[in-house]
C-alpha cells in the first residue's frame, strides 16, 4: 500500500523498517477530486505532497488571468509551493489536480518533528530540494535558449506518456506558446 512512497525515500536514504514504520505515521492520505484545488495564490502553502496516483500542476496567474503553468507532478513526484511552505508566507502560486490523484502530506511542523525523530529526513529533503533547484534552473534556461519543439522534446522525456493524460493547453501552457501553434508544431514534425 505505501510501497511507491517507501521506495522514493530509499532513492536517497535507507531505512529500516521501524524507521519506515514511524516515517509513515507522520503523512496523511488524502483523495483529492480532478479540478480540486490543493493550494489557491495568497494563501499559505501548509502542506508538502507527494502524489501517490494522478497528476498536479502547479501554476501562475497573470492579471490577465492567463495561467502559467511551472510543473507537472505526475506519481512519484514531490509537490508544494516550497517559498510560501517553508517561511509561512502567502503563496504566489497555486496546486490544483488535473486528475482524480492520491496524495500523502506532511505539515512543516510534523516534518520537523520527523526530521528529530529520524534525522536522515534532513537529507532526503535537502537533496529533493537541490533536485528540484536543479531542475527548475534547467527550466528557466531551457525557456530562454531552447526552440518550442527542444522544450517539447524535454517535457516528453521528463513526463513520459503524460501527454496522453494531460489537456494539450497545459502542456502548451508549460511550453510557453499557444496550444494552436503546438498542435501545429506536433502536426509538421510528425511528434
Amino acid at each position: 500500500m505505501h510501497q511507491l512512497i517507501l521506495n522514493n525515500f530509499a532513492m536517497h536514504i535507507a531505512l529500516a523498517p521501524l524507521e519506515q514504520e514511524q516515517a509513515l505515521a507522520f503523512f496523511r492520505l488524502k483523495e483529492i477530486r480532478k479540478r480540486i484545488w490543493l493550494l489557491h495564490a495568497g494563501e499559505t502553502d501548509r502542506h508538502i505532497y507527494f502524489v501517490k496516483r494522478g497528476c498536479l500542476r502547479m501554476f501562475y496567474t497573470d492579471k490577465s488571468g492567463e495561467d502559467h503553468i511551472i510543473g507537472f507532478y505526475p506519481e512519484n513526484w514531490w509537490a508544494c509551493d516550497i517559498v510560501s511552505f517553508l517561511n509561512a508566507k502567502p503563496a504566489v502560486n497555486s496546486i490544483q489536480a488535473l486528475e482524480d490523484s492520491e496524495v500523502y502530506y506532511i505539515s512543516l511542523k510534523q516534518l520537523e518533528k520527523l526530521f528529530e525523530i529520524i534525522p536522515k529526513f534532513e537529507r532526503f529533503f535537502r537533496i529533493l530540494n537541490q533536485n528540484g533547484f536543479e531542475l527548475d534552473q534547467r527550466r528557466i534556461t531551457s525557456q530562454l535558449y531552447k526552440t518550442a519543439e527542444e522544450r517539447y522534446l524535454e517535457f516528453r522525456k521528463r513526463h513520459p506518456g503524460l501527454e496522453q493524460r494531460i489537456a494539450q493547453k497545459h502542456i502548451a501552457s508549460y511550453l510557453g506558446i499557444t496550444p494552436a501553434f503546438l498542435s501545429m508544431m506536433r502536426k509538421e514534425s510528425g511528434l
